[in-house]
């Protein structure tokens, strides 16, 4: 089924001053890069052209914009493998500008957060993202309700408090 969502990029262009994303997830199913990752390959990060995405280069202009980016990852404890492979290629979203922090799930005890992972631009739009049981994703899904927003603001924010930075959590 498509999807009427607009594409990522298209949200982030659009937005003026913050963008945040809370994954929860220990495993969003398999890619190329995670495969060549697990066969022992590694990011030659001196060599950007090898590694640095569209993805990446979106982040980097909305930070260019003065966009405010920061991402919170729930996680388990010990991590699974493709939490180990997503702690080792954040550095690639770190140079691209964002703000990564690290969760383990036993911290959250007594947080309050939707049931899926989302992105909320500007503090008013979130897509939410569903992912089946196997961690592939299904579907995206907009909301401007204003309970939800105040539901994924202050459950960021809680959460961001509480994680460890990126450079500092060590796996």
């Amino acid at each position: 089924m498509p999807s009427s969502v607009p594409p990522f990029s298209e949200l982030l262009a659009n937005t003026r001053e913050s963008a945040v994303h809370l994954e929860m997830r220990d495993d969003y199913g398999t890619n190329p890069r995670l495969e060549a990752w697990q066969r022992g390959e590694r990011v030659k990060w001196d060599d950007r052209e090898s590694w640095w995405h569209p993805f990446h280069q979106t982040i980097a202009d909305a930070v260019a914009r003065g966009v405010a980016i920061r991402r919170a990852r729930v996680i388990s404890e010990p991590v699974s493998e493709y939490i180990r492979w997503e702690h080792y290629v954040t550095q690639a979203n770190v140079i691209a500008g964002e703000d990564v922090r690290w969760l383990p799930r036993s911290q959250a005890t007594g947080s309050l957060v939707p049931a899926h992972d989302f992105w909320l631009f500007d503090g008013n739009l979130i897509r939410f993202h569903h992912f089946a049981g196997d961690g592939s994703h299904v579907t995206d899904e907009l909301s401007t309700d204003a309970g939800m927003l105040k539901l994924c603001v202050n459950a960021f924010e809680e959460i961001w408090q509480r994680a460890i930075p990126h450079r500092e959590y060590k796996i």
